[in-house]
């Protein structure tokens, strides 16, 4: 497989970590007047979320024109994610009621608050305040009334909705046309194919910005808030660490060895770039053709690949899930409210239904943070509005450690579907290598 090229021959990994590097310089060294290079990341980002949508749509397509998805395939995805889920919430709630974080913020004091409220407001624009979670409502929500909708609106769900649909479709047509000695689905197949190609350059030539975008987002971001926030809430952070780490290193590496039966050398070797590339852009989405890269690397089938981290990425949310357990008990002993086993049950449902429909870009998960709180009642409004302002001074570090495990769950679930269930003398070329990344 080519080798992805750099900037005067930079590795992509090393990179990521100068753009890190020197966004904290320049965030330290100039404060607020790095204000302005967020922009910078915005406009980055959104081109990798715009060109993300055709890559779904392409790669499932091309998946089930070249490849068959069998039921028993579709059934391991959801059960591999969901067990991944439970254990995942179970972490963050253990966590949360046995070392008690939020006892150790006392809002009164922190200075935080003041600046971090502005930019709480700002978010909340995009919020829709007074919304609780209907599972109906979301259920519905993710059927489109026109199929350029999605499109539009980047409802990554709903994409992936209509193109396993169409897909299942043309999969029909083509089996119909073969029957029949047609060659017609050929040139549909070819079109397919290359249109899929042609999504992966494209999104690989902007991949090549995203270390610009991370020394923006990082050097705003400290410019800002600086590194007190990280000090007044170190417990908070400390914990959301640990529960990530230990889905990470504990759960997930457990896999490996007991299921996958591989060397966990051989996983981490495949998976660390795009592992570093998620730490780096703090999104999951952005961090999908080096996740398809890597698994192409790591000898996982693409019908595998494309399933696991095309469609199952919807579901496979584990690092937000966790985060949104534990950061919803974090805020409700900061408030000074103890919610019962019940409560418990309640948030830790809204988060998996919160977490469904999320799509894997920073903020996301503290966006779906603030839904559930407002639909978990037995928390004031007011005291919300207090204590998760704190949050965002240092969610841009745990953002980046919860879309590191989102990938790293992806690169695992699509390589247990392999182990548990082989392709059968899969014809599918090697997942192409996106030029320039």
């Amino acid at each position: 497989m080519r080798q992805p090229r750099g900037y005067f021959g930079i590795p992509f990994g090393a990179r990521i970590l100068i753009g890190l590097g020197l966004g904290l310089v320049a965030g330290l060294v100039f404060g607020e007047r790095t204000a302005p290079l967020a922009r910078l990341g915005s406009v980055i980002l959104d081109l990798i979320r715009a060109l993300a949508a055709p890559l779904i749509l392409f790669a499932i397509l091309d998946a089930f024109l070249r490849t068959e998805v069998r039921a028993r395939q579709g059934g391991l995805l959801i059960a591999l994610a969901a067990c991944n889920a439970a254990l995942a919430l179970g972490i963050g709630l253990a966590l949360a009621n046995g070392l008690q974080p939020g006892r150790w913020l006392r809002l009164e004091t922190d200075e935080a608050y003041v600046q971090a409220r502005g930019e709480l407001e700002r978010l909340g624009r995009h919020l829709e305040p007074d919304r609780r979670i209907d599972f109906w409502d979301e259920l519905l929500r993710l059927v489109p009334g026109s199929v350029g909708r999605p499109f539009v609106e980047n409802q990554l769900l709903s994409i992936v909705g209509l193109a396993v649909l169409g897909g299942a479709a043309l999969r029909r047509v083509k089996a119909e046309q073969q029957a029949r000695g047609e060659t017609g689905y050929q040139a549909v197949e070819g079109a397919i194919a290359t249109a899929y190609r042609a999504s992966e350059v494209m999104i690989g030539w902007v991949v090549q910005a995203v270390p610009l975008a991370i020394l923006g987002v990082v050097a705003a971001t400290v410019g800002r808030f600086g590194l007190e926030p990280v000090r007044g809430l170190a417990v908070y952070l400390g914990v959301g660490l640990l529960g990530l780490l230990i889905q990470v290193g504990v759960v997930y590496q457990a896999w490996i060895v007991g299921v996958l039966r591989r060397p966990l050398r051989w996983f981490w070797r495949g998976a660390s770039e795009a592992v570093i590339h998620a730490m780096g852009t703090g999104s999951s989405l952005a961090t999908l053709p080096v996740t398809l890269r890597s698994l192409s690397g790591m000898g996982v089938s693409p019908r595998s690949a494309r399933l696991a981290a095309c469609v199952g990425t919807n579901l496979n949310n584990d690092g937000i899930l966790l985060y949104e357990a534990m950061a919803v008990l974090f805020v409700a002993q900061a408030c000074g409210v103890n919610l019962d086993l019940g409560s418990q049950l309640l948030a830790a449902g809204c988060c998996l239904i919160a977490g469904i429909g999320i799509s894997g870009v920073p903020e996301a998960g503290l966006i779906s943070l603030v839904v559930v709180l407002r639909t978990v009642r037995v928390i004031p409004e007011e005291q919300v509005a207090l204590v998760v302002p704190l949050l965002l001074t240092v969610d841009w570090i745990l953002g980046r450690a919860r879309a590191a495990t989102n990938v790293t769950s992806d690169i695992l679930l699509a390589a247990l579907l392999d182990r548990l269930d082989p392709p059968q003398g899969e014809d599918d070329p090697a997942i192409s290598d996106p030029d320039g990344i």
